[in-house]
C-alpha cells in the first residue's frame, strides 16, 4: 500500500520529489515499529501513535521534523481509510506540535551589495555571479533554479519559467543585473559543458565537470564566499529568497504580487515576511535614533 500512496502523492497530489522521498522514509520508519510489535495497521490506535511519537521525541527532533512525520502518517492513514484498508484513521485525533516561528534569515541591502563585491572575473566566478544574481532577482528556491534549462529562460524578455512546489508552473522577471551576469556567462560556458552528456548540455548553471549544477554544490559555493565576508549570521541559498521578498515588500510592493512571485499557494506563507520587514525597520531605527538607546548610567 506504500508504494500505491507514494505513486498518488506523485500523480495525483504533484509534491515534489524530495517531500515524497521524505514521507516514504516517515512511513517506512512507523511500518517497521509496528512490526516490530507485532502489529497491523488495523491494529494502531491513539496510545500506540502517541508511544511512536514520544520515541521521536526522545531522539531530540525538532517540533518541524515530528510534525513532519505525524502529517506524513496522517495523509497515509486518510488514504487507507479511503480505500476501506482501516476503519477509522486514528491520526485525526493527533495534533501538530507547536513550534516557534522563526523569522528567514535575510541581508539588508548594504549586505547584499557586499557579498557581491567579492567577486572575480575568471568563468567560474562569473558563473557564480549569475546564480546568485539570479535567486536575488527571482526569489526562486535553489531546487527550481538548478532544475532550470537554457530554453526555460527568455533574457530577450527578461523572464524565467520555473516549476515549483507541487509542480505548480510559473513566471519570474530577471532584472538588469542578473541579466547582465547571466549573459556574461552563457558567453563562455560553451567551453566547458560536457557536450557527450545531453542532460546536463542543456542546463543552464553546470558544475566544474560541465554537469548540471546541484543545489547541494550550490550551498558549496556559497560557503566559499560567504567565509570571505565578515558576516556575523548565518547564510543559504534561501537567505537569497528571504532578502528578495523582504527587500521589495520594504519598498512598497503589494504582498499578493509577493505571494505569485514566491509561488506560495497560502498568503499566510508570505505575511511572515511583513514582520521581517518590521525587524529591519526596527533595527536602522535603533541604529540612527539618537534616544533609541539606553544609555548607561554614569557612575
Amino acid at each position: 500500500m506504500l508504494d500505491e500512496y507514494l505513486n498518488y502523492l506523485t500523480s495525483v497530489k504533484n509534491l515534489s520529489s524530495n517531500t515524497i522521498r521524505a514521507y516514504g522514509e516517515d512511513i517506512e520508519s512507523f511500518l517497521r515499529y509496528l512490526e516490530r510489535k507485532g502489529l497491523g495497521l488495523k491494529e494502531v490506535d491513539l496510545n500506540e501513535i502517541r508511544e511512536y511519537i514520544t520515541i521521536l521525541s526522545r531522539m531530540r527532533l525538532s517540533s518541524r521534523s515530528l510534525n513532519r512525520k505525524i502529517s506524513a502518517l496522517r495523509g497515509f492513514f486518510r488514504f487507507l481509510r479511503r480505500r476501506d484498508k482501516i476503519s477509522l484513521n486514528p491520526f485525526d485525533s493527533i495534533r501538530n506540535l507547536r513550534t516557534e516561528k522563526n523569522l528567514p534569515g535575510f541581508l539588508f541591502e548594504r549586505e547584499m551589495e557586499s557579498f557581491f563585491e567579492n567577486m572575480r572575473d575568471d568563468f567560474w566566478s562569473l558563473r557564480d555571479r549569475a546564480i546568485f544574481e539570479f535567486l536575488y532577482s527571482t526569489g526562486c528556491r535553489v531546487s527550481e533554479m538548478t532544475s532550470l534549462d537554457l530554453r526555460d529562460i527568455d533574457l530577450k524578455r527578461g523572464v524565467a519559467f520555473v516549476t515549483g512546489k507541487g509542480r505548480k508552473e510559473r513566471v519570474v522577471f530577471i532584472g538588469k543585473r542578473a541579466k547582465s551576469a547571466i549573459e556574461n556567462y552563457l558567453v563562455k560556458r560553451k567551453y566547458y559543458i560536457k557536450r557527450d552528456d545531453v542532460e546536463s548540455a542543456g542546463a543552464l548553471f553546470i558544475n566544474h565537470k560541465g554537469k548540471r549544477l546541484t543545489s547541494r554544490g550550490v550551498r558549496y559555493i556559497l560557503d566559499k564566499y560567504s567565509g570571505r565576508m565578515d558576516l556575523k549570521k548565518h547564510i543559504s541559498p534561501h537567505t537569497f529568497r528571504h532578502s528578495f521578498a523582504t527587500h521589495i515588500l520594504n519598498r512598497g510592493a503589494d504582498i499578493r504580487i509577493v505571494q505569485e512571485l514566491l509561488g506560495h499557494s497560502s498568503l499566510s506563507t508570505t505575511q511572515i515576511y511583513t514582520h521581517v520587514g518590521l525587524e529591519s525597520l526596527k533595527r536602522v531605527y535603533l541604529e540612527a535614533h539618537p534616544h533609541a538607546k539606553i544609555e548607561r548610567k554614569k557612575q
